[in-house]
């Protein structure tokens, strides 16, 4: 019975992982895809302002539990993935949750927001500041394309995980 509650609880923690590693991929994804062109394409000091609002607006409440609640949730699964080692899926669980935490979480933390604390000192108009924009938006871009794979690439492991384990309760 207690086996039975666990691996219920599994499978809804694999079920959340997943669901928040696709969210915060598809974030990432907009701003790789299209986010960052367009704010590339304004001229440099309009472009530094908006992505500066926009790095302040992004620390809410509800895509930060997102972002790190799922990171919380696959730090469980990676642990619990070396304690379940036979169970179906148990690998792709910790490949899926170490993505998500090293692709995901370490590069924002190391490389991304870094950059944001840099470009937030920037003052938009001044001739640094162009400089500045230049080099932010191509390294910030590249580093943020690691973040859209990776949680995507957790996503897709975690729901295989997911499928693996449901398929193993119902044996």
């Amino acid at each position: 019975r207690e086996a039975q509650m666990t691996d219920r609880f599994l499978i809804v923690l694999t079920l959340v992982s997943a669901l928040g590693c696709g969210m915060a991929s598809g974030v990432f994804f907009s701003f790789s895809a299209f986010v960052m062109k367009g704010l590339s394409r304004l001229p440099a000091p309009q472009g530094i302002a908006a992505m500066q609002s926009i790095n302040i607006t992004a620390v809410t409440p509800l895509f930060m539990t997102t972002l790190f609640g799922t990171a919380a949730a696959c730090l469980l699964l990676a642990i619990s993935s070396l304690f379940t080692w036979h169970k179906p899926g148990a690998l792709c669980l910790l490949a899926g949750s170490l993505l998500y935490l090293v692709g995901t979480i370490f590069v924002t933390i190391v490389f991304n927001v870094p950059r944001n604390d840099a470009l937030a000192a920037v003052i938009p108009a001044s001739a640094d500041g162009a400089a500045f924009w230049s080099d932010y938006v191509i390294s910030w871009t590249a580093w943020n394309h690691v973040r859209t794979i990776t949680g995507l690439a957790a996503a897709a492991l975690l729901t295989f995980a997911l499928c693996r384990q449901w398929a193993g309760t119902s044996a």
